[in-house]
């Protein structure tokens, strides 16, 4: 079987503060793994595509570390709920909400996203 390399020409965005923010092409993103991505500010982002081709995107800081490292993280699901768990601690992040599904006192900032 041969595998034909994705020819689309859709941009994965991000919602921001100031509007929408283009990150990279859809066809960077390999479902089940994380790639980060440094916003305009700074600060960087774990985008995620799911099997399912649903897209998510999370501080790509581990809250509990410090270091950037979310989106090398594994994901899963958990009673219906898609999660990326850090490579670190191994704690689990809700990738739609961004809280932490082992301390709920304890969340990153989770994002829109969209691919247009």
């Amino acid at each position: 079987m041969t595998l034909a390399v994705e020819t689309t020409d859709l941009k994965v965005q991000l919602q921001l503060a100031d509007g929408w923010f283009t990150v990279c092409d859809l066809s960077l993103l390999v479902p089940g793994r994380g790639v980060a991505a440094l916003l305009p500010d700074g600060r960087q982002v774990a985008l995620f595509r799911d099997r399912a081709d649903r897209l998510y995107a999370v501080d790509n800081r581990d809250p509990f570390t410090g270091a950037a490292v979310l989106s090398r993280g594994l994901t899963g699901t958990h009673q219906g709920r898609p999660f990326v768990a850090s490579p670190l601690l191994k704690q689990r992040f809700d990738l739609v909400s961004g809280e932490c599904l082992d301390d709920e006192s304890v969340r990153v900032t989770a994002y829109e996203v969209r691919a247009l």
